[in-house]
């Protein structure tokens, strides 16, 4: 009697701690855990208010607007003009994409300069860093001079804890490096282009653009490997920043053709080529984050 009399009351105190337990939450006590589902809420603001631009040519507009000339305002990161609509404008409106954001990209950048421009961009405080870098890294006056991929690599893990140790809580986006064989490809046809790219641009891979023979395809293949690497290396370091998004190899992978290139040069993009990359941007900003 006396065992099943203490078993009783052990289990009415267990039953009376559970019932104090639950009206304790209900009255404003310690809550639940949160769920697994809540636990992964995104991180991500798919509409942040001002946007600083890093990175290279690509991104000051060269050779869109006049030739041998940077043109900011056709900048598919920051720029203002209608022609482009450029990621700042469809994230913020025009007026403030006028005030909300500022342009940190140089013409000529490798990826070595680029935490020297996150510097400079951090002191605005913006909410998203756009970075496109790289192709100057294998656009060289040889392959043997392209950036290696672990110098690249150490670069873009510099420029990413400078921004962290300023700014924790600011997104980046990160384009992959255009592909510089589809740029041949579809400039070689052009006697204008081939006759310019004689000026030197980007020999590595653009040199003899005429020639087939294998020293000349075992070249180009080289730096398109290398571009891949870097395109590896971009996403590999952006993965382990939770928020950092790389654009999938989206960049990369666009099939432009010679309307999306400057005919001043047959290499920058042309006013379409600005437009395109915008749009590439604003669908990877604003894509949903999923719940992990």
């Amino acid at each position: 009697m006396r065992k099943r009399s203490h078993r009783k009351r052990a289990a009415v105190a267990l039953l009376t701690a559970a019932v104090l337990g639950v009206a304790g939450c209900d009255a404003g006590g310690a809550s639940p855990a949160p769920s697994g589902s809540a636990r992964a809420a995104p991180v991500w603001d798919r509409s942040p208010d001002s946007v600083a631009a890093v990175g290279d040519s690509i991104t000051r507009g060269f050779d869109a607007c006049s030739v041998l000339s940077d043109c900011p305002q056709v900048s598919w990161a920051t720029g203002t003009d209608t022609a482009v609509d450029s990621l700042a404008v469809r994230l913020l409106g025009r007026e403030r994409a006028a005030r909300r954001s500022w342009n940190h990209a140089v013409t000529g950048a490798r990826m070595a300069d680029l935490p020297g421009q996150i510097e400079q961009a951090v002191r605005h405080r913006p909410q998203l860093v756009t970075v496109m870098v790289g192709a100057n890294d294998a656009c060289r006056s040889s392959t043997r001079a392209m950036t290696p991929v672990a110098d690249f690599r150490a670069g873009f893990e510099t420029a990413l804890r400078t921004l962290r140790r300023a700014l924790p809580r600011t997104q980046v986006y990160v384009a992959s490096v255009p592909n510089l064989k589809r740029l041949w490809e579809q400039g070689r046809a052009s006697p204008l282009g081939r006759q310019i790219w004689r000026l030197g641009i980007c020999p590595s891979m653009l040199a003899d653009a005429e020639a087939l023979d294998a020293a000349a395809t075992a070249r180009r293949d080289t730096v398109q490997k290398r571009v891949e690497a870097y395109n590896r290396v971009l996403r590999e370091v952006c993965a382990r920043d939770r928020r950092c998004r790389f654009d999938g190899d989206a960049v990369f992978a666009y099939r432009f053709g010679t309307a999306e290139l400057s005919h001043w040069d047959w290499f920058h993009p042309s006013l379409t080529g600005q437009a395109r990359l915008a749009e590439i941007a604003y669908r990877t900003v604003t894509a949903p984050q999923p719940v992990a």
